[in-house]
């Protein structure tokens, strides 16, 4: 018993110094609040256990009983800490979060990327515009209700924390994997809508993950493929690529979501990502800006690191960078064995572990994971879509239309019954838009293919 006391005195005394040095910017669920619950579960935890809580694995409602049994398995036997589910739907997607939870020995951090609300990763619900048409909205409140009403969708749904949102500044037009899940090209609005959404979310007590650190807005190749490299000298990323960042770790940012980029300004050894550089997680972003919320790494799987590092040595050094959790490992056993072997070498402490599994446990205290009940699955389908969330949605595609150019006061159209109008739609189905415009007069309609060319 005396062990267990001078092991919570540790960590209370850790997270309260954290806490006085960082003051203004701490993540908002260190709070001491949350300390108690975090220390009654971490002198259950072996050591192993403890790494076990750094591990998210990906998981699909849409998929067979051989993967169930598989994820069970995890949770089961190795008491992985979180789930990321993807495709499928929200039905099914809660009722296998049921499951799992109750095969579970410490609540599941459920995760998911709802960018545009839960409907980019499931189908029944209602999608919002991308961040790049939300970009175009002058009012940052109604971003801020957007981040309430996602939160609404992932609480019905028993998710605890949005990979959202994107403040990736949108400078390269080549890039083909941010674009436009951008807010923009301007550093500061993109701070501003970025902070609004999260704010939305975590005043609903769901984590926002601020993606893709440090910035993957200057690319023209895809992460998920190859290693994208980013030539630009630090004094330039600090003035746009990392200001958002900070704008939201002022304000309690709650996770940040590491990329798969080679930065060499950053870090110049050949191929290695800065998610497994400890020059750029640990002392850029911990150190220099002050982050104190969970450090996670964009997929493992992706060719950005997965091409150059095998399954386990990848894990090994994202967690020797600094990041705290591990997100969609290949082999989870197989990291487990190689952080265990690392403890052994003196390459890795076990304190280190156990401070990022605190941590964790401090964020699931504050997602209400110590109180933990089912998904009431039968209130989803009438509450998924609500007539609040289709009035949200008009609202924000209201306020996003954008007049770019009006000469000789062209719009307003007036005298209606003189003029010969036409509509083109380029590339999709504008059925709605030429139902309402029929309203105001006879309109002639064309459609062309988006792939048209000029011959």
């Amino acid at each position: 018993m005396k062990g267990v006391c001078i092991f919570s005195l540790y960590f209370f005394l850790f997270f309260t110094f954290l806490n006085n040095v960082y003051a203004q910017h701490s993540a908002v669920f260190l709070d001491s609040t949350n300390a108690a619950w975090a220390d009654s579960i971490m002198s259950t935890l072996s050591a192993e256990e403890r790494i076990a809580q750094l591990f998210i694995v990906a998981a699909y409602s849409n998929k067979g009983k051989q993967h169930k049994n598989d994820i069970m398995d995890l949770v089961e036997k190795y008491k992985i800490g979180g789930l990321m589910f993807l495709q499928g739907g929200p039905i099914r997607q809660a009722k296998l979060t049921n499951f799992y939870q109750s095969k579970s020995k410490i609540p599941l951090m459920i995760a998911i990327d709802a960018e545009w609300g839960v409907s980019m990763r499931l189908d029944s619900s209602l999608r919002f515009p991308w961040q790049m048409t939300l970009g175009a909205i002058e009012d940052a409140d109604l971003i801020y209700k957007m981040g309430c009403e996602v939160a609404r969708q992932c609480k019905l749904l028993g998710i605890h924390i949005n990979f959202a949102p994107v403040i990736d500044v949108n400078s390269n037009p080549k890039n083909p994997i941010i674009n436009n899940r951008s807010f923009g090209e301007l550093p500061e609005k993109v701070g501003v809508m970025g902070l609004a959404y999260m704010q939305g979310m975590h005043e609903n007590n769901i984590l926002a993950c601020a993606k893709h650190f440090p910035g993957h807005g200057d690319t023209d190749s895809d992460s998920h493929k190859t290693l994208p490299t980013i030539n630009k000298r630090r004094y330039q990323l600090k003035k746009v690529e990392l200001l958002p960042y900070r704008m939201l770790i002022k304000e309690g940012l709650g996770s940040i979501m590491v990329a798969h980029l080679h930065i060499p300004s950053l870090d110049k050894t050949e191929n290695l990502a800065v998610s497994l550089s400890p020059n750029v997680v640990n002392d850029l972003l911990k150190q220099k800006m002050k982050f104190t919320g969970l450090a996670i790494t964009d997929a493992l799987n992706m060719k950005g690191v997965s091409k150059f590092y095998k399954p386990g040595e990848v894990d090994l050094k994202a967690l020797i960078a600094g990041n705290d959790i591990l997100l969609l490992s290949e082999d989870v056993p197989k990291a487990i064995d190689e952080i265990n072997t690392a403890i052994h070498q003196n390459k890795i402490t076990q304190a280190e572990i156990d401070q990022r599994c605190y941590k964790i446990l401090m964020a699931k205290k504050w997602m209400g994971l110590s109180n933990y009940n089912p998904v009431d699955v039968s209130k989803i389908q009438d509450r998924i879509i609500t007539s609040e969330t289709r009035l949200l949605d008009k609202k924000l595609i209201q306020s996003s239309l954008t007049l770019l150019q009006n000469n000789d006061d062209l719009l307003p159209l007036k005298y209606l019954d003189t003029l010969n109008i036409a509509s083109i739609s380029i590339g999709s189905d504008a059925t709605h838009f030429h139902d309402m415009i029929n309203n105001y007069g006879p309109v002639t309609h064309f459609s062309i293919s988006k792939n048209t060319t000029v011959s």
